[in-house]
């Protein structure tokens, strides 16, 4: 009987020590892919280096440049590039335009979230000013026009000819309950 109420003991510490062990490896997750995800370009982030302005423009490359605009369902926002694809030197400052509207009868906020591909890709693409680095309150019925000023460093790989940005939009208000009105 000692040795069933030992074993009893042991199994119970041994759980708790691995229910630690998940809680600590599920609150390092996030860091740790975050970490993954801006050493490897996997997933479409971008740098988290300041960007700046390329003094070198490379003329005799050509990059094609796509937007691509999603709203998360539940959101009721229109959400659009002014320009669906664009064909840009490395090196070269670009400006466009997202378009932006709340649907609903009450004030929302909306976040961005960017995603590029193919995804070393995202190494290279650097965004000066960007929508995506702020929450975008709206009044119901409001529109906004959203800036992105961005550039594709001369450093691309030869093998990469196209780019493509992606932006979902989400509900980025505190209680975040959903928006059918």
């Amino acid at each position: 009987m000692a040795d069933s109420a030992k074993g009893k003991k042991k199994s119970l510490l041994l759980l708790i020590v691995l229910s630690l062990g998940m809680f600590g490896f599920a609150f390092a997750l996030v860091p740790l892919y975050n970490v993954f995800c801006e050493v490897t370009g996997i997933n479409g982030k971008t740098s988290a280096q300041a960007a700046v302005a390329s003094e070198l423009v490379d003329e005799k490359r050509s990059i094609t440049v796509e937007f691509i605009a999603y709203v998360n369902p539940g959101m009721a926002w229109r959400f659009e590039p002014e320009v669906r694809r664009m064909v840009v030197h490395p090196g070269e400052t670009h400006k466009i335009m997202f378009s932006a509207e709340n649907l609903t009868q009450k004030d929302t906020v909306g976040q961005a979230v960017p995603s590029v591909s193919p995804g070393m890709g995202a190494l290279y693409f650097n965004k000066i000013e960007c929508f995506c680095f702020n929450r975008q309150p709206l009044a119901a019925g409001a529109s906004a026009e959203l800036p992105l000023l961005f550039y594709i460093d001369p450093e691309l790989p030869e093998d990469i000819h196209t780019l493509t940005l992606a932006y979902t939009l989400f509900n980025a208000q505190p209680d975040a309950e959903a928006q059918t009105q």
